[in-house]
């Protein structure tokens, strides 16, 4: 891949000490050889590394943002490195700045992009990333990366790869063990060392169809050829069908041309494959979007789409970025278009947003749904609009599912603004907030849904507002109906309604809105969003808290690695806590079993109760469990 050199300037990181650099688990990368000597039980990071989101299922919505958009069609892959590839930490950081992908509505699968010849070549994701991709309905892929020989490439790496033991390929067997001990869904496959011969491409292709049996998808890329050379044909050609014809997806080279694109089209269909299955690759690491694209040769006007694409790093808007509002404002312009509004993609520009051609999906089909507006990432913590930490942070495990259109607002004249702020939030690290002095009633499309309704369904929604009247109606989509939920009354606190929709029962919620109506200037900051059926019992509190490791990082602080017994039934995430006897204070949470807390005040000597609690998918929390620890010299 023509961008792979510069996977090797990524940034390090340096651990704070020893004891930190023992204590953090870290994403897992192997050689070829390596990899054979993985066993989750001796691994001392692999329980860290797990998710345990499944993959969400995800539906077209009844009334799509945009009539151009394309149903059923081309999909679209996501490239992205997250961080090097070594010392990658498992859980998120104590940093609001990452790359917190959350147009997952437009994107069909993530490939965890990086690799190094010095550092290792076969990476699993971050659970994280795997935790937020499966609770949008998004597929998450590890990768291999056989480096050309310029990036430090060795031909003996291949044939480590595809070595096989009589009828197995232990290599591929410990890829598969990997995959479904963590929990994400396949392998991008990546040979550019030169040096291969026939065979060597014969037992890259039964390696394929070897993991492929497992249920694993494998994706790959447009480099090796037939005759083992490397050659990119930036299309589906003869000389690398032998190895598409065995894959689910591949990835075509970024040089590719219209009429290669119609060629390949037609010979996948020649194959019985849909062209869908071969995706157009885009090289925006350096650009974003200015990059230039040939969209009419992928995605001709007034005819079908020609192939799926691929964006090879569309962390640019991150990269790029100088703020974290500038980071969100690219992102949208990448996703979405100039003009920020999915419905609107009209523009002169040449990069018009994949709203324009790639109809949105959603995961939210299923009750309970409760949304924060979590981005997974933020400068502090809430929770039940107290804030529990003022410490900036990362941890896409947490993130929750955000709006479906960003943003679409209705209604004549001047309009209100909303947006994601990281200042106020309600739970979480964000909430959405709506500014602006609307001239006519506005309707901010929020969520596409699908949900079923039943006689103990209710919506909810946390609000506040400055001093006055709110101004705010909930618009609840039913069928073919329009439910209005009057918010009212004065909101200068947090402020939490609840509306039965009991009279529903039977019928499916499409979508949901917020209406602003007009009336003078409003600042209005919406910390959840929620459709439930409510319990009347809480999620049991995990139990068996065990400290694993605790390492003192500094004067003042230690880490520490937890792990406990999961509660039963349904739980969205565990929650910790240090309970200071007069206040608790975040420290962290996961969707996992074990975590892994990177500070904790603590003085040497000094002993302190460490909480975790259940926190089901409406939000309803556990009595806490309970464990001490004592800071370490």
């Amino acid at each position: 891949m023509s961008s792979t050199a510069a996977l090797t300037s990524l940034l390090t990181e340096t651990p704070a000490s020893a004891a930190e650099a023992v204590a953090q688990p870290h994403a897992s990368y192997w050689h070829p050889a390596t990899i054979l000597d993985w066993d989750p039980t001796t691994d001392r990071d692999a329980r860290y590394n797990r998710s345990t989101v499944p993959l969400a299922k995800r539906v077209v919505p009844v009334r799509p943002a945009n009539a151009h958009a394309h149903t059923g069609e081309a999909r679209v892959q996501a490239l992205v490195a997250y961080a090097p590839t070594s010392n990658n930490p498992s859980q998120g950081s104590l940093d609001m700045n990452y790359y917190a992908t959350n147009y997952w509505q437009y994107i069909d699968e993530l490939v965890f992009w990086g690799g190094s010849a010095s550092e290792g070549l076969i990476l699993a994701p971050n659970p994280t990333v795997t935790d937020a991709a499966h609770r949008n309905g998004v597929r998450v892929i590890g990768n291999v990366f056989l480096p050309p020989t310029a990036y430090g490439g060795q031909i003996q790496w291949v044939r480590d790869f595809v070595k096989r033991e009589g009828d197995r390929f232990p290599v591929a067997d410990k890829m598969i063990q990997v995959a479904k001990h963590y929990g994400f869904d396949g392998w991008f496959l990546n040979q550019e060392t030169a040096g291969g011969n026939t065979q060597l491409a014969n037992d890259m292709r039964d390696f394929i169809v070897y993991m492929r049996k497992s249920g694993l998808r494998v994706i790959w890329y447009d480099a090796m050829t037939d005759s083992g050379s490397v050659s990119w044909q930036n299309a589906l050609t003869a000389r690398n069908k032998m190895f598409f014809e065995q894959s689910d997806d591949m990835f075509l080279n970024f040089w590719w041309s219209t009429q290669g694109l119609a060629n390949s089209a037609t010979l996948a269909r020649q194959m019985n494959r849909s062209p869908y299955d071969l995706v157009s690759g885009v090289d925006v690491e350096a650009n974003g979007y200015n990059t230039s694209v040939g969209w009419a040769s992928v995605f001709p006007e007034g005819k079908p789409h020609t192939t799926s694409l691929g964006f090879y790093r569309p962390e640019w808007t991150f990269k790029s970025a100088s703020s974290p509002a500038d980071f969100y404002s690219r992102d949208n312009r990448f996703w979405v278009g100039q003009n920020g509004d999915p419905s609107n993609t009209t523009t002169t520009a040449a990069w018009k947003g994949i709203a324009h051609y790639i109809t949105e999906l959603t995961p939210i089909t299923t009750l309970p749904f409760v949304t924060n507006f979590n981005t997974g990432h933020g400068k502090k913590f809430a929770i039940g609009g107290a804030v529990r930490s003022t410490q900036a942070w990362n941890n896409l495990s947490l993130q929750d599912v955000l709006p479906t259109w960003r943003w679409s607002v209705t209604g004549a004249g001047t309009r209100v603004t909303p947006s994601l702020d990281w200042d106020d939030p309600y739970d979480g690290g964000t909430a959405l907030k709506i500014t602006g002095t609307p001239v006519s009633a506005n309707d901010v499309r929020l969520f596409a849904t699908s949900l079923k309704l039943t006689g103990n369904s209710q919506f909810e929604i946390v609000h506040r507002t400055g001093v006055g009247p709110s101004r705010l109606q909930a618009i609840l989509r039913i069928g073919t109906t329009e439910k209005v939920l009057d918010l009212g009354g004065f909101s200068g606190a947090w402020r939490r309604s609840v509306f039965p929709l009991a009279e529903h029962a039977g019928a499916t919620l499409t979508e949901i809105s917020l209406r602003v109506l007009p009336g003078g200037p409003i600042t209005a900051s919406i910390g959840r969003i929620g459709v439930t059926n409510p319990v009347l019992t809480p999620p049991v509190a995990p139990s068996s808290v065990q400290v694993e490791q605790v390492s003192r990082t500094s004067t003042t602080t230690v880490s520490a690695r937890l792990t406990w017994t999961r509660a039963p039934g349904p739980v969205r995430q565990y929650r910790v806590y240090k309970w200071t006897g007069t206040e608790r204070i975040f420290l962290g949470g996961t969707t996992n079993d074990a975590y892994f807390v990177p500070a904790i005040l603590l003085n040497t000597g000094e002993t302190a109760s460490i909480e975790v609690e259940a926190v089901s998918e409406a939000f309803d929390v556990s009595p806490p469990a309970r464990v001490s620890i004592t800071g370490t010299p």
